[in-house]
């Protein structure tokens, strides 16, 4: 039997096709024969484009994943902030995952801005459900401040979310409403990991960002620990990291990277993000999800 992919790998990469367009040369690729990984957002929508959903299905998409994506609430939201939230009904949030898990299936889920306490114990029950690798953003305030989750949903996040979660990100102002824990250096990190693993999340990544000097992450699962450093960027355009980097991480595990190669890579790819992010209104802009592709200046 002739095995058509292995003749094709023989003969080398294939030369994208050109399509003439009335305006500049489009690039086709080769067809993809296989199908790609299957990663789920469940999360809100930023109408600005650069957090939330949009975020997620934008990395996934560079990531060479197939993003699919379960809206729980929906933002008036730009540049400036956030300028109204609502959020969906349950049985809507519940109608889509199913609609979505028990046809096209998943390898991985991340969610993202929950609302309340409903939300967050109905998305729960679906994910511990659900045979795959979930990422917990467990989103409390949006990058300008604004509430984004119910104070009263906190407790359903500790006690439901996070113990089906694979892996959490909460950054440091997310520790602080989750444990008390305020974290003004390193050696804080260290403990706000171990506050957040007592709710039960296989691993956990305690997000350093806010802190002055490098860039530095901490990812934990209470035995093993790896410190995630990166050069800071003079860029205020950060809009999205994030959700994006959850999103990054539930790529990797789509693809079958273990926990700490998944994290290290979207670490990587948020970093790259960051640099390039772009100013867009009068406010804070986002990263640019579609900096791997960019050509190099």
């Amino acid at each position: 039997m002739i095995d058509d992919n292995a003749a094709d790998a023989r003969a080398g990469p294939r030369e994208p096709d050109t399509i003439q367009t009335k305006g500049p040369r489009l690039l086709r690729m080769p067809l993809r024969t296989a199908v790609p990984p299957r990663v789920l957002t469940v999360a809100g929508s930023d109408s600005g484009g650069g957090a939330g959903i949009q975020a997620d299905l934008k990395t996934m998409l560079a990531l060479g994943v197939h993003g699919m994506s379960v809206l729980t609430a929906v933002t008036a939201q730009n540049s400036l902030g956030v300028q109204g939230a609502w959020e969906l009904p349950v049985d809507a949030v519940r109608a889509q995952y199913r609609s979505v898990v028990d046809d096209i299936g998943v390898q991985a889920v991340k969610t993202g801005m929950l609302a309340s306490a409903a939300l967050v114990e109905t998305v729960a029950e679906l994910l511990a459900g659900t045979d795959a690798p979930v990422v917990v953003d467990p989103v409390g305030v949006s990058k300008h401040g604004d509430a984004l989750l119910a104070a009263e949903a906190l407790d359903s996040v500790r006690t439901k979310l996070l113990p089906v979660a694979t892996v959490a990100t909460p950054n440091l102002d997310e520790v602080a409403q989750l444990t008390g824990v305020r974290v003004t250096d390193e050696s804080g990190m260290r403990r706000a990991a171990e506050e957040v693993l007592g709710f039960g999340p296989r691993w956990v990544v305690i997000k350093g960002g806010h802190l002055p000097g490098e860039a530095v992450d901490l990812l934990t699962d209470g035995s093993a620990e790896h410190w995630l450093r990166a050069p800071r960027h003079d860029n205020r355009h950060t809009h999205g990291t994030g959700c994006t980097l959850a999103s990054a991480i539930a790529s990797g595990l789509a693809l079958g990277m273990d926990v700490p190669t998944a994290v290290q890579g979207a670490k990587t790819y948020v970093t790259g993000a960051i640099e390039a992010g772009f100013p867009l209104g009068d406010g804070i802009g986002p990263v640019d999800h579609g900096w791997l592709t960019r050509p190099a200046d």
